[in-house]
């Protein structure tokens, strides 16, 4: 899929997009889940910037997001491959609360559950069990990893979307995905247009099993990144 601009605005997945930007509006006046309400640079910024990583979601992968917010990149990679299914890790109740509205309203494969993912990585029920996780604006990628990796299983992708400084990150990250498991196999840069600015996708293959004691929780991948 490579004509994003039209997924974006024609046929059924355009009526979903639509009905989503409405639910985001909506609930974004009661929950703060964006400062970009305009449909135009919501489009650019939020719903095409998802889409862009599509190409890396393999088929029919079960995915986790981490830090899920206001359902970037999930929902709009979810609209546009009915093939994706997502768990939605997110701590805040009220985001939650818009998410499985979102989840329930637009049909989408998809359950939501509040909870840390540094607890959701040390519980056998998510741990090493989906095929991609990915985030999107949660953290710095040395601390991303740590929150990710874990939920991942061996043969899997860490998927991250980031900003114009994701060299540096990238660069700094390097030896927490090496003790996580993890390498890197892709990082792709492009431009949204519009004056959007630079971004980036970024992708490592989990290699091995992450060593038991990561995530370390606490806040420890914060305040002590690898």
């Amino acid at each position: 899929m490579t004509d994003y601009l039209n997924c974006i605005t024609d046929g059924e997945t355009g009526e979903k997009f639509a009905a989503f930007y409405r639910l985001l509006c909506e609930y974004n006046e009661k929950f703060n889940l964006t400062r970009i309400t305009d449909e135009k640079d919501c489009r650019i910024k939020h719903f095409l910037d998802s889409l862009k990583g599509e190409k890396f979601f393999p088929q029919n992968a079960a995915c986790a997001e981490v830090g899920s917010g206001g359902g970037f990149p999930s929902v709009p990679l979810m609209i546009a491959r009915k093939d994706l299914s997502f768990t939605l890790f997110e701590s805040v109740g009220k985001k939650c609360a818009f998410l499985e509205t979102a989840v329930k309203e637009l049909g989408l494969r998809a359950r939501v559950l509040c909870m840390r993912a540094e607890d959701a990585g040390k519980d056998p029920a998510f741990r090493e069990r989906f095929d991609v996780c990915c985030a999107r604006a949660v953290a710095r990628l040395n601390t991303l990893s740590e929150y990710c990796v874990p939920l991942v299983k061996t043969g899997g992708r860490f998927i991250a979307y980031k900003g114009s400084a994701a060299q540096e990150e990238i660069a700094e990250a390097r030896r927490a995905l090496q003790v996580l498991g993890a390498r890197e196999i892709a990082s792709e840069k492009f431009l949204l247009g519009e004056e959007a600015g630079e971004r980036t996708i970024f992708v490592a293959e989990k290699e091995r099993p992450t060593p038991a004691k990561y995530p370390r929780g606490r806040g420890k991948e914060r305040s002590d990144p690898l």
